[in-house]
């Protein structure tokens, strides 16, 4: 009886819950993808792949009335009555029978600019309709490379676990999400996700979330990493020219238009293509839309291009999206990668509101057992079915991943890797053993950013050796590393070591201690690199770089107390000495003399600072407002909210000075703040004041230094961390202070509009920097230069013309920089 009742069960469920599938083609058998196929008046719906196949689970066993919907051909409605499942129905779209009469200029008028005006004047009520909703959502993502290299800078690349054919091209991510999504415009997210599924990692959980899917052309701006100038923004006419290609009737009777859109200039953040408008209610019916790399200021990136799909509920009065598809072509250094997202939204259901505690902190999760679904799932909730190359890449990869994961494959790879060349004396040497997950380095002797040449050690070379375990299941990670610095002018060697542990992934608590014996700037953010202080004393005599002695050892720990809310706190033993000049040596400039490396008088050569030590013991706090996250299994993501700044607050005491007067206390803040303003620039702020307490005796390498450049160069990327032309010590202070930096880089609003100047893709930035300290006038700095300045992918140049002010003019320069 039991196994009679089973049977039934299954027979009754195999009707309840059928499944449709065929393929879509044109007239001419050619497979047509991205065909959106839904349930008429639902939120039910599905597409095609790329070889034009379909698959929609309908939970009846009723008939069932699809529509075949494609930009460009005419809509197709099908009645079809499910006698089995699966249920195969294929269909042939004919291409739409454009009417091309009414495509015509009259007395002066374009038509397109009359249906564009409406659809503006009409988007926010037809934004408004579908502001709140929970829906089904799936996501599937491909990303597919070409011509990669054996070796790529010396590094050698390998198969990429398997995804390199011998042609060195394939599929390296393939992942796939379900998930149950709530969500509130502007940005307000509540998702939940179900499945989760990555090629070759069975424990693996995808990235791929309904996060940053947003692409609301209702809104004015459309943020790709650059907000994009949408064809319907208030400010559109600025922007594009638009032209009626067609019109057309959908199944319903309701008159579509086709309208090309084109970029009045072809530099600035806009889209070129088609959108198609409602007639009467001027809602969106369809995006098709391409995107160019150089105007979203991402040159490596080639084009992209958008496709958007919305259906019609008659019941509800509603055009809503339900399959998005994104396409990207990109390449550097002869490289090529490909990829495609593909997003569908079913099963909607709009709210009037929600509950208060609907939304909050948290974003996204994951259900139990997200990674663990089997095929038959992914068979019955996949609603675009699989390509046969992604089939071919999910079989390869699932069936070689147990091989991979063994002892035996692990420790063959690595086998090859840990073979010791004799150029690894000077480059570097890496042993790894991937199965137990550890690692052993030795850092070779060309090291640029602690290398180099001073005054005080003359040319002076660094290793170090460094030890890493990790656990990627819980978060863990330990080192343990030693560095060794030799001084060829000094004939002096100094060593230091570190232990640094991180406990999870989590709320990222972290603990480190470290001591030894080193060289130190007096500013202890090292405002000059080894590699640029090398090349202005060498080529330049410049002796900028200040240096002590310090002999240390300290203990850290760090850790995110609540969300957003992160703590450190640290206590350090430090035993200090002046060093001097020890080397005469240039490349150039012979006749000239080195300063001393007293930073308050550069011709003391002969005497420097009084040896002292001291304890410090400090707190610190860092505070993101409205911070949101990503819970996964394996960690915590964190997701800034822009709309806040980032607070920052420290206090610091020293205590056990072998001179009382080196004692005292010191109180800091810092905002940060970041601000896009549309498609007019980014802006940047960052204030920082301090202040000191009995501190008149301290040593001067206590004082509060600020970050100044001499060297007319930036290889920070930084430019609201540090002044462009202050001398390195001129303004240190044991008083307090207010340090301010302001930046806008206006993104290219200015510059692409200038006829000719707009094709060099410049970006205009102009700054502000000042410091306030008691009873001297405020030193501040005026700058306006140029970003994005290059050729073809490659633009990491910028350069900026200063002038500096402090109770009158002071000095003006060039600098250059360089950001990767």
């Amino acid at each position: 009886m039991k196994n009679l009742f089973t049977l039934v069960f299954i027979l009754t469920s195999s009707f309840i819950l059928a499944q449709i599938k065929g393929t879509v083609t044109d007239s001419n058998g050619n497979a047509l993808p991205y065909v959106n196929i839904y349930i008429e008046n639902t939120y039910m719906g599905t597409t095609t792949n790329e070889n034009g196949k379909y698959e929609l689970n309908v939970n009846t066993s009723k008939n069932v009335t699809l529509l075949f919907q494609y930009l460009g051909y005419k809509t197709q409605k099908h009645v079809l009555n499910i006698t089995q499942s699966p249920f195969v129905y294929d269909v042939t779209l004919q291409e739409e029978d454009f009417q091309l009469n009414e495509v015509v200029v009259q007395n002066g008028i374009n038509p397109a600019d009359e249906i564009i005006k409406k659809a503006i004047a009409n988007k926010k009520i037809n934004a408004d309709k579908t502001d709140k909703f929970e829906a089904d959502f799936y996501s599937r993502g491909i990303f597919r490379v070409k011509d990669i290299p054996e070796k790529f800078m010396g590094v050698e690349v390998g198969d990429l676990d398997g995804s390199l054919d011998s042609t060195r091209s394939g599929v390296i991510y393939l992942s796939e999400t379900v998930s149950k999504i709530k969500f509130e415009k502007p940005n307000n997210l509540k998702e939940e996700i179900i499945a989760s599924k990555i090629a070759g990692n069975d424990n693996g959980f995808s990235y791929n979330t309904a996060l940053n899917t947003n692409y609301d052309f209702y809104e004015n701006y459309v943020d790709f990493g650059i907000n994009m100038i949408s064809p319907i923004a208030d400010n559109a006419f600025n922007y594009y020219r638009y032209k009626l290609e067609s019109t057309f009737y959908d199944d319903k009777k309701q008159l579509i238009n086709k309208i090309n859109v084109t970029p009045k200039r072809d530099k600035e953040p806009v889209f070129e293509g088609y959108i198609y408008i409602v007639e009467d209610t001027w809602a969106i019916y369809g995006i098709d839309l391409d995107i160019k790399g150089y105007r979203m200021q991402q040159p490596i990136l080639e084009t992209m291009k958008l496709i958007q799909n919305f259906s019609y509920n008659k019941e509800e009065k509603l055009w809503v999206k339900n399959v998005q598809s994104l396409d990207f072509d990109a390449g550097i250094f002869g490289m090529k990668f490909t990829g495609k997202f593909t997003h569908v939204f079913s099963n909607y259901h709009f709210k009037e509101s929600f509950e208060k505690k609907t939304f909050g902190k948290e974003i996204v999760t994951f259900a139990e057992n997200a990674n663990k679904k089997e095929d038959s799932y992914w068979q019955s909730n996949r609603p675009v079915p699989l390509t046969e190359e992604e089939v071919t890449n999910y079989t390869k990869k699932d069936s070689i991943q147990i091989v991979r994961k063994s002892q035996t494959y692990l420790d063959s790879i690595d086998a090859k890797s840990n073979k010791f060349k004799p150029f690894d004396v000077i480059g570097g040497y890496t042993y790894k053993n991937s199965y137990k997950n550890w690692s052993l380095s030795y850092e070779g002797l060309v090291n640029f950013t602690s290398s180099g040449f001073n005054t005080v050690q003359g040319y002076n070379l660094e290793s170090g050796f460094s030890f890493r375990k990790w656990n990627e299941e819980t978060g863990k990670f330990t080192s343990l590393s030693s560095k060794f610095n030799y001084g060829f002018a000094e004939d002096r060697l100094r060593v230091t070591g570190r232990y640094y542990h991180r406990f999870n992934n989590k709320n990222y608590a972290n603990l480190s201690l470290s001591g030894g014996s080193t060289v130190s700037q007096f500013n202890s953010n090292d405002p000059i690199p080894h590699f640029v202080n090398t090349v202005s004393s060498l080529f330049f005599r410049n002796n900028f770089m200040k240096l002590y002695n310090k002999e240390f050892a300290e203990i850290n720990y760090g850790q995110e107390v609540v969300n957003g809310i992160f703590a450190n706190a640290k206590v350090s033993y430090e035993n200090r000495h002046a060093l001097f000049n020890n080397t005469d040596y240039s490349a150039t400039k012979k006749e000239d003399i080195y300063t001393s490396n007293d930073p308050l008088n550069p011709f003391n050569y002969t005497s420097g600072f009084e040896k002292h030590s001291l304890y410090k013991a400090s707190i610190s706090t860092r505070i993101r407002f409205g911070q949101k996250y990503i819970s996964r299994p394996d960690g915590k993501i964190n997701i800034q909210n822009d709309n806040y700044p980032v607070l920052s607050l420290a206090y610091e005491k020293t205590f056990g000075g072998s001179e009382s007067n080196y004692n005292y206390d010191f109180v800091a803040a810092r905002i940060d703040y970041n601000k896009t303003f549309g498609n007019k620039g980014e802006f940047d702020i960052n204030i920082r004041g301090g202040k000191f307490f009995n501190a008149e005796g301290i040593s001067f390498i206590d004082y509060k230094h600020f970050n100044g450049n001499q060297t007319h160069v930036n290889f920070r990327g930084n430019y609201t961390n540090a002044f462009n032309l202050l001398p390195y010590y001129t303004h240190s202070t044991n008083d307090s202070y207010i340090e301010t930096h302001v930046q806008h880089n206006f993104k290219g609003y200015i510059m692409n509009k200038i006829p000719l100047v707009n094709k060099l893709q410049w970006n205009l930035v102009g700054g502000f920097h000042q410091i306030n300290v008691p009873n001297v006038k405020p030193y501040q700095e005026f700058s306006v230069g140029f970003d994005n300045i290059g050729f073809g992918k490659f633009r990491f140049l910028r350069i900026d013309y200063v002038r500096a002010y402090q109770n009158g003019f002071q000095g003006d320069g060039i600098l250059f920089g360089l950001r990767f």
